[in-house]
């Protein structure tokens, strides 16, 4: 499966966005990178901002362009906006929710839990990252796979979860309590832009 394995750092950079969530790429060089990157006074058409969007979110949540193509169509044959719905399902992915519930600190390393093995949903093991989470299901950890020390490092660091989620730290589990709603999933992204670009 295709997927990006170039320098994090610069890519943010260029969509001036974090993309791993910890706003440190952005801190010390918050412009695009290059011999010009201070400099650029690029003109962007419609056309080029609606891939831009396109590419932030699906950078964010590290989709590859056949998956996410696939989410999108899915989303349209739900009721409500499609954007939303959009940002809904992939909000609603398994290692999405692992980062969220602070159980890794990145989506990538949430990616990595998931597919070794170590993510329980509802008591069964799943290792499909892009296993979508139904409201009501129960994430957690394998009972050895309890003290890994990436586990116990991300959980002294998160001090956040969000409120569409419950985590009991000491059985380490969390419960997906219902569909997140618009105002708080990324702020950055404008998904108007998004069903532009595919509604070509």
């Amino acid at each position: 499966m295709a997927r990006y394995t170039g320098p994090k750092w610069k890519l943010s950079r260029r969509l001036g966005i974090s993309l791993s969530g910890t706003g440190k790429e952005l801190e010390k060089r918050p412009y695009a990178p290059g011999q010009h990157g201070p400099n650029q006074r690029k003109k962007i058409s419609e056309f080029g901002l609606q891939l831009q969007e396109k590419q932030k979110l699906r950078h964010m949540y590290g989709v590859n362009e056949r998956q996410f193509r696939r989410l999108f169509d899915q989303a349209g044959k739900m009721n409500g906006i499609h954007g939303e719905n959009f940002m809904i399902l992939l909000e609603s992915r398994l290692d999405n929710l692992v980062y969220r519930l602070g159980l890794a600190r990145t989506r990538r390393q949430a990616r990595q839990l998931v597919g070794h093995g170590h993510v329980t949903v509802d008591g069964k093991r799943v290792d499909i990252s892009s296993y979508r989470v139904a409201p009501g299901q129960v994430i957690g950890l394998r009972e050895k796979s309890r003290n890994l020390d990436i586990v116990k490092e991300a959980l002294d660091v998160n001090n956040y979860v969000p409120e569409y989620l419950t985590f009991d730290e000491n059985k380490l589990e969390g419960t997906y309590t219902r569909y997140p709603e618009r105002s708080e999933l990324p702020a950055e992204i404008t998904e108007a832009l998004i069903v532009e670009f595919y509604s070509r």
